[in-house]
């Protein structure tokens, strides 16, 4: 208790108005570190350390005559902040760029979200690209990104940042066209990359009607919140991949309501007509 009297004493702002100074820059900088981390792999990581430290501290608080681990934590420290530069080296590089971008970082949003009337046309133009390009027997493989972002994927390609429109979509998946293969990641409503490389599922997939575009999806699926909706080039089924999991063989109506149902948008005035 007397501890806490001190650390309120030392950090009380009417009796030193450097401490809420310097309350507040840390307390922004954490806030700017966690939004640029946020949506990305490195949280669930970062989550993973802190429960093994945490329940680590608490039993060496408990026990204190666990004297083996305490020693292990004490010295843990400094190889830990060694390795986290590795560890979140592409949310590292990531944050550096943003913040080298004149206004990057004041000129977002506090709170993201997507307008209804957006999320309705990336469900619509995505509905209708899969469509058509199962009647045309023409193969597709599009990615939509969710809460984790899909920049270091996107980074892979070909960068488009294009307003969604069925037509481009056909273009870029036109046989012999330069962005055709590989995959293409949609961003809100609009097309951020063409031409990506995606990770490939490890799993063995078991009827011979799933391809190489199939363990595409389904390996980013696993790694990311994704939504990818696949087109075979071989039979024109649409499959929609979601957390690994595979649903094939959809109409125009199932995908886009599957579509709506994943994105939490409601489709009663479209599922009606």
């Amino acid at each position: 208790m007397p501890d806490l009297v001190r650390l309120w004493e030392r950090l009380n702002p009417f009796a030193d108005p450097f401490a809420l100074l310097d309350i507040l820059i840390v307390a922004l900088f954490f806030y700017w570190l966690l939004r640029v981390i946020r949506g990305t792999r490195a949280v669930q990581l970062l989550r993973g350390i802190g429960i093994i430290l945490a329940i680590a501290f608490f039993i060496s608080s408990a026990f204190e005559r666990l004297t083996m681990l305490g020693w292990l934590l004490e010295n843990a420290i400094t190889p830990l902040l060694i390795a986290i530069p590795v560890l979140f080296q592409p949310e590292l590089r990531r944050a550096l760029e943003r913040l080298g971008r004149t206004g990057g970082f004041f000129n977002r949003p506090l709170f993201g979200g997507n307008i209804r009337s957006e999320v309705l046309e990336t469900i619509n133009v995505i509905t209708r690209t899969a469509v058509q390009l199962s009647q045309q027997g023409v193969g597709g493989l599009m990615v939509i990104e969710r809460e984790t972002q899909l920049q270091e994927y996107a980074d892979r390609g070909v960068i488009l940042d294009a307003r969604m429109a069925v037509p481009l979509l056909l273009n870029i998946f036109y046989p012999n066209s330069p962005l055709h293969d590989m995959a293409v990641i949609v961003r809100e409503n609009r097309i951020l990359a063409a031409n990506v490389v995606l990770p490939l599922s490890e799993d063995v997939l078991g009827p011979r009607r799933y391809g190489t575009r199939h363990r595409a999806a389904k390996g980013i699926s696993e790694q990311t919140d994704a939504i990818v909706v696949v087109v075979s080039e071989e039979t024109g089924a649409i499959t929609l991949v979601t957390d690994g999991r595979m649903v094939g063989y959809l109409n125009e109506t199932r995908l886009r309501n599957m579509l709506a149902r994943l994105m939490k948008v409601p489709l009663a005035e479209e599922t009606t007509r």
